[in-house]
C-alpha cells in the first residue's frame, strides 16, 4: 500500500523537487502540498502518514511541532537546528508517539563523506572543512559542514587526539574561518556552484582529501525517499541518515 505523503514548503526549490520525486515513486502518493500561509492541521494534511518539511530555518521548528500534533511522522530537510530546538522536537515525539528524521544532508554521498571523515580524523594531525555553495544560500556555515566538524571533533576527542596545530596569532579579517568545536570551517559562496564539501586531513608528508559534490537538487531525493520509507515506527527523533543506512 502506498505511503501517503504531504510536502511542507512545496513551492520552494527543494519542495518542488520533493513533490516530483514522491509523484514518481511507485510506493508513495502525494496527498497534500502546503506552503507559507497554509495551516498545518489534520484536515489540510489530507490523510498523510508522513510529511516532508523543506521550508526555512525560521519556520521549521514550528512546522515540525505542528505536524507532530497533527498526527503525522516527519522527515525534515531544513537546516539551522540548535540543540535546544532538537530537544523540543524530541520531547514532542514522546508526547505524540510519532517519529521524526532530521538530516543535515540527504545526499547519500554526503552522509558517507561524514562517516568516512569521522573514522579518519583521529589518525591525522590536522583537519579542516571547506563547504562550497551557490550565493543564494542563506546560512553559513552549512548544516552539513557544521555537523561534519562536530563529528570530527568528537571522534578526535574520544581518541585523545590533540587539536590541529595552528600558529596563527592575528586574524583581524577572519581569514581562518569559523571554528566549530575546535575544527576550522570555511564557507565559499560562488555562482555556478550547487552544494559541495571537502574535508582535508594532513600528516607530515601526506594528505587525505575527501570531497563530495551535489550538482543538482535531484541528488538529495534518494535520501529523502529512503527517510520517508524508514520514518514510520522508528519512534522519537533520529538525527542524520547514518542509522537509517546502517553506518
Amino acid at each position: 500500500m502506498a505511503i501517503r505523503v504531504a510536502v511542507v514548503g512545496a513551492r520552494g526549490r527543494m519542495g518542488t523537487t520533493v513533490c516530483a520525486a514522491v509523484d514518481d515513486a511507485a510506493d508513495m502518493e502525494l496527498v497534500a502540498r502546503l506552503d507559507v500561509g497554509d495551516p498545518i492541521t489534520s484536515e489540510s494534511l489530507a490523510g498523510a502518514e508522513v510529511a516532508v518539511e523543506f521550508s526555512v530555518p525560521g519556520a521549521t521548528e514550528g512546522n515540525v511541532l505542528a505536524l507532530l500534533d497533527a498526527g503525522v511522522d516527519v522527515v525534515v530537510g531544513t537546516t539551522g537546528w540548535t540543540e535546544q530546538a532538537l530537544d523540543r522536537v524530541r520531547d514532542r515525539t514522546r508526547l505524540t508517539d510519532r517519529s521524526v528524521i532530521i538530516a543535515p544532508n540527504y545526499a547519500l554521498s554526503a552522509v558517507l563523506l561524514m562517516s568516512f571523515a569521522e573514522k579518519a580524523a583521529p589518525y591525522f594531525e590536522s583537519v579542516e572543512v571547506i563547504e562550497m555553495h551557490h550565493p543564494d544560500k542563506v546560512d553559513a556555515p552549512s548544516g552539513t559542514a557544521a555537523t561534519t566538524a562536530r563529528r570530527i571533533a568528537a571522534s578526535r576527542a574520544e581518541a585523545g587526539a590533540a587539536q590541529s596545530p595552528d600558529a596563527t596569532q592575528t586574524d583581524e579579517l577572519g581569514a581562518r574561518g569559523a571554528v566549530v568545536d575546535g575544527v576550522h570551517v570555511h564557507a565559499v559562496r560562488l555562482r555556478g556552484l550547487n552544494a559541495h564539501e571537502e574535508v582535508l586531513l594532513g600528516n607530515a608528508g601526506e594528505q587525505l582529501l575527501l570531497r563530495q559534490d551535489s550538482f543538482d537538487r535531484a541528488s538529495f531525493m534518494p535520501g529523502v525517499l529512503l527517510a520517508v520509507r524508514s520514518v514510520q515506527g522508528r519512534g522519537g527523533l533520529t538525527y542524520g541518515l547514518d542509522e537509517v543506512m546502517g553506518l
